[in-house]
């Protein structure tokens, strides 16, 4: 039985398009979706990188200032173990990851190499391949950043108070509020639970400056 067709019916615009045209345009819509997550998931590795070496500027200076102060009241000393504190950090996680990220760098150019990827390559080519690579000296100059940041928290909060007490209480402050903080956004920059993260690196900071400075008490008491 043949079927009838209404003579005044016009095909809507998806009747009259063609079925590659849509498939393709559903293909080009997903890529495009997959390079935005990719993107994002990018950014969100090296936020999260530059928050964990902030964090780790923070606590360990925090608590080194915390040790110190357990048997040296006064500001001076206190400041310049932090600053001692931010310097070596820093130098240690940029040199750390210099050299983590350039054994990488090896490894893959290596690879390369064995797959015979480099001998077909023109110069630009290669200069294209490369600048996918990460960056040694990139790696390194940010970490040494973030942790200097996270660092500068506990220095700038005992650097105007002579008081001991209250500097000491100050910076307890300061770098709680900071661990909270430094925890949240970590959180939300790895999808978890913020508030059950932010806790877990509060009481951590707290252990740590609080085992830090009953350890360098005990020992100078002790008359070393």
């Amino acid at each position: 039985m043949a079927i009838r067709q209404d003579p005044d019916h016009e095909p809507s615009v998806k009747e009259a398009m063609p079925f590659d045209v849509e498939l393709g345009q559903t293909q080009e819509h997903a890529e495009e979706q997959e390079i935005k997550v990719f993107d994002y998931a990018k950014r969100a590795q090296w936020l999260r990188a530059a928050v964990l070496g902030a964090n780790d500027g923070l606590l360990s200076t925090a608590s080194l200032m915390m040790g110190i102060g357990a048997v040296k009241r006064d500001a001076k000393t206190m400041v310049l173990t932090g600053i001692a504190g931010l310097v070596a950090g820093a130098c240690s996680m940029a040199i750390g990851e210099l050299v983590s990220v350039y054994s990488q760098y090896d490894i893959e150019m290596a690879q390369m190499t064995r797959e015979s990827r480099t001998q077909n390559m023109g110069a630009e080519e290669l200069d294209a391949e490369k600048e996918k690579l990460p960056n040694p000296w990139q790696a390194a100059g940010a970490s040494a950043l973030a942790f200097a940041v996270g660092a500068l928290v506990p220095l700038l909060g005992a650097a105007f108070i002579k008081d001991y007490k209250v500097r000491v209480g100050v910076v307890m402050g300061v770098v709680s509020f900071a661990l909270v903080g430094f925890g949240g956004l970590g959180a939300v920059l790895g999808k978890a639970p913020v508030m059950k993260s932010s806790l877990r690196v509060l009481a951590g900071g707290w252990i740590a400056m609080g085992v830090t400075f009953g350890l360098t008490k005990l020992v100078g008491s002790m008359g070393l």
